[in-house]
């Protein structure tokens, strides 16, 4: 009896977490077509219907101007119908709008997390007294982390993701002296310093998923020895860390700024053939990974929703067909031109669009399964 009511105790955690997971990427879509509709409204353009989702209906209201308000039972989308949009810059700002509400949202809810948590930064939990050559020579002339040094800084860059630490390195050789900001525990509390560190590794990434060499390159990876006897490692782990008014605002924007920066350098890896499609996830994997970080915590739940809200806004504005990026490509077009193009045209354009970024997300998700 006790294990059925742990087992049902668990499935029941586990849909709590999905739901929830859905229903914050359901308020990102209700805000980004949210901020259409506000500028279409700003503009007095006559709004058919405003729909959270795609395909069948599962409830609509009417209002008495027309416009139409509906739930569908695809999550994976959304969108405002307007009528009468005839300046092309007075479109271009409601196309641009959804996405700036994206962002908006994000960088509320990145300041919140910031301010109540602290920043979430990477940490060295562990450290080996005999470090990780037989000798110890990082650890007896201090070029090593110590137990929780929390890293703020690299090479003088402000480090936000494991990405920044990485280009902060790029190019670096094994047995070089790298400086580093850390927060350090001492008898006197926690201080700011700058330290040395040489590197155990070359910092050759592959791809920005290659944080295998990362943490192996500043000795802060779990490797066992070649003896299979125990282990000399440091291990990574993450902290928060508070900072000043002024200061935790300026690295909300910045942070919220890495994270869409995140996007290109994916793209720009994928195009180039070093990162494949294995690294992407569909809606599924997204909504199986925020379910998971989500449970976690409040701060968690943030920051899981910050990073999807940046990453809804400018993946909406990349100008890929079907994407607000891709419609406002058009109407620049049409204002520059003076005329309009040829609408059905542009219409199988991004309906194509629309088909192969449905595939490609089918596509992404089932190769998570093998």
């Amino acid at each position: 009896m006790a294990v059925n009511l742990l087992s049902f105790a668990s499935v029941m955690s586990t849909v709590g977490s999905v739901c929830l997971a859905i229903l914050i990427l359901l308020a990102m879509i209700t805000v980004h077509e949210f901020g259409h509709y506000v500028a279409g409204k700003i503009f007095h353009f006559k709004i058919n219907e405003f729909a959270i989702g795609f395909g069948p209906k599962l409830f609509s209201r009417t209002k008495k101007n027309g416009e139409v308000f509906s739930v569908r039972l695809l999550p994976l989308g959304g969108f405002c119908a307007f009528e009468g949009e005839d300046a092309p810059w007075q479109r271009i700002i409601v196309l641009f709008a959804g996405a700036f509400m994206n962002y908006l949202l994000a960088l509320l809810l990145i300041i919140i997390s910031f301010f109540a948590c602290g920043q979430l930064l990477l940490m060295a939990y562990r450290v080996d007294p005999a470090d990780t050559t037989a000798s110890g020579e990082y650890a007896i002339n201090g070029l090593a982390f110590h137990d929780e040094d929390v890293i703020i800084k690299c090479e003088g860059k402000n480090i936000y993701l494991t990405t920044d630490l990485m280009s902060a390195l790029e190019g670096r050789q094994e047995g070089e002296k790298v400086q580093f900001t850390v927060s350090r525990k001492t008898e006197e509390g926690r201080q700011v310093m700058d330290i040395s560190v040489i590197l155990r590794a070359d910092a050759d990434f592959e791809n920005l998923t290659d944080t295998n060499t990362l943490w192996q390159c500043i000795g802060i990876y779990k490797q066992p020895l070649e003896s299979g006897e125990g282990y000399q490692w440091q291990v990574y782990s993450m902290a928060y860390k508070g900072f000043g008014f002024f200061e935790t605002i300026g690295r909300s924007f910045v942070y919220s700024f890495q994270i869409g920066g995140t996007i290109f350098k994916v793209l720009g890896q994928l195009l180039t053939g070093s990162l494949g499609l294995s690294a992407f996830g569909g809606p599924i994997t997204t909504i199986r990974l925020t379910s998971e970080i989500a449970s976690r915590g409040i701060q968690q739940f943030l920051e899981i929703a910050a990073y999807i809200g940046v990453n809804l806004a400018v993946f909406n504005l990349l100008p890929i067909p079907a994407l607000d990026g891709s419609k406002i490509v058009f109407t620049a077009i049409e204002w520059i031109r003076g005329k309009p193009l040829n609408r059905k045209v542009e219409a199988v354009i991004h309906a194509v669009g629309f088909v192969l970024l449905l595939g490609f997300a089918v596509l992404v998700d089932l190769l998570q399964l093998f």
